[in-house]
């Protein structure tokens, strides 16, 4: 990608996803009772709300440590996805009492781990230069 991340598509992905998810979060706890759906539409709606609040921090942090080979639109989305999915598997997680401080730190290390093989896979595929064929 030769131009830089701009902040604009990320903005409105974050603004949709924090509203549809605080807005739906507020309604959901307090309109409904805890029975079987409303609690699974927590879990949907818990994810999208940490999604869409961290998503402009990740990128924030993307354009002030940049790394030698930039990081594309689908990882700074993707990493913002793990801490929806972290914070919405606590959230589960303490439905039956089982958070723990090394629940919170294994379940982070792991997410972590995860995210810095694929990463690592990422920057190992190797791309032909471009050359050009026409003499100058």
């Amino acid at each position: 990608m030769d131009q830089p991340l701009r902040f604009k598509p990320f903005g409105f992905s974050s603004l949709f996803l924090m509203l549809i998810g605080w807005g739906g979060l507020y309604w959901l706890i307090t309109q409904t009772l805890p029975y079987v759906w409303p609690r699974w539409g927590f879990f949907v709606l818990s994810l999208m709300a940490i999604t869409g609040t961290v998503l402009p921090i990740v990128y924030f942090f993307h354009r002030r440590f940049p790394s030698e080979k930039p990081a594309e639109s689908n990882v700074i989305v993707r990493q913002a996805v793990w801490f929806g999915v972290y914070g919405a598997t606590l959230a589960w997680l303490q439905l039956g009492r089982l958070v723990t401080v090394y629940v919170i730190l294994g379940l982070a290390g792991g997410l972590i781990a995860i995210e810095y093989f694929m990463r690592l896979r990422e920057k190992a595929h190797w791309k032909p230069p471009i050359t050009d064929d026409q003499p100058s």
